[in-house]
């Protein structure tokens, strides 16, 4: 039988055959609210090459994630079954059909921007690798601090101060640049790139909109090195990320209320 109305996935991250960071939760995005969600939970499944706990949360009617209670651990292979052909979801709709995806989760990469200090500093395999000057936020547009994650790279990122409810055209600090090597780290705003601008400021003082400001050669390694699902944890400002920040804001929940979200016991 034909249903009237289908249920479709409308985006998975991470892609299929995708290499991620430590910090890369899954996410299934749906085309339209699920109401029944614990019908579709139930047929979703994550399958690992190493022991790995985790949760399933839905942070939204159209989005259900999926992140382990800790990083992952490097190397681990990940398999997700969404078995949702003919599945009802509520309200009519039925799963239009079953979607398998699978990644591998790459080397154990770190970053620790100290806001205070005004240094980015990488970490690989445990390793301090390069301590980076920078320059943050100022105190009218902190940085915010917690776990954000790399999830965008960008050879040139135009940026706008009104696009994330800063100063409009006309206003003081209203900017619209075209800026290089910009590495997205929240959907509020907030990215890792160059700034030739700051360069006298950076490793000094704060003097950015919220955005994390490299020189050139230090944005150029930055944005090499980078792996998408890479966790930047932002130290020493004075506002959070919240879950309304970012669309990656699974490390700002902590555990035990993560797994409320789960539809299943």
């Amino acid at each position: 039988v034909e249903p009237e109305q289908t249920l479709e996935i409308a985006s998975i991250r991470p892609t299929d055959g995708q290499t991620v960071g430590i910090a890369m939760p899954i996410s299934i995005t749906f085309d339209a609210p699920v109401t029944d969600r614990a019908a579709v939970e139930r047929r979703v499944a994550v399958t690992t090459s190493v022991p790995t706990e985790g949760s399933f949360r839905w942070m939204s009617d159209e989005q259900l994630n999926w992140r382990p209670k800790d990083y992952w651990r490097p190397g681990t292979q990940v398999s997700v079954d969404a078995r949702l052909f003919g599945v009802h979801s509520g309200e009519g709709l039925f799963g239009a059909e079953d979607r398998s995806f699978s990644f591998t989760v790459g080397r154990d990469q770190r970053a620790r921007g100290d806001v205070n200090a005004h240094t980015l500093v990488l970490y690989q395999d445990g390793q301090e690798l390069r301590s980076l000057p920078a320059s943050y936020g100022r105190d009218i547009y902190p940085t915010q601090y917690g776990v954000h994650v790399a999830f965008e790279k960008h050879e040139i990122k135009r940026m706008r101060s009104d696009t994330w409810g800063g100063p409009g055209e006309g206003q003081p600090g209203f900017y619209d640049q075209n800026l290089p090597l910009a590495v997205r780290i929240s959907n509020n705003g907030e990215f890792v790139h160059v700034n030739p601008d700051s360069v006298s400021a950076q490793g000094r003082r704060n003097v950015s909109h919220g955005c994390v400001n490299l020189s050139p050669a230090n944005g150029e390694f930055f944005y090499n090195w980078v792996q998408m699902g890479d966790p930047v944890e932002i130290v020493g400002s004075s506002r959070p990320l919240t879950t309304r920040d970012g669309d990656i804001a699974d490390w700002t929940i902590p555990w035990e209320e993560y797994r409320q979200g789960s539809a299943l016991p």
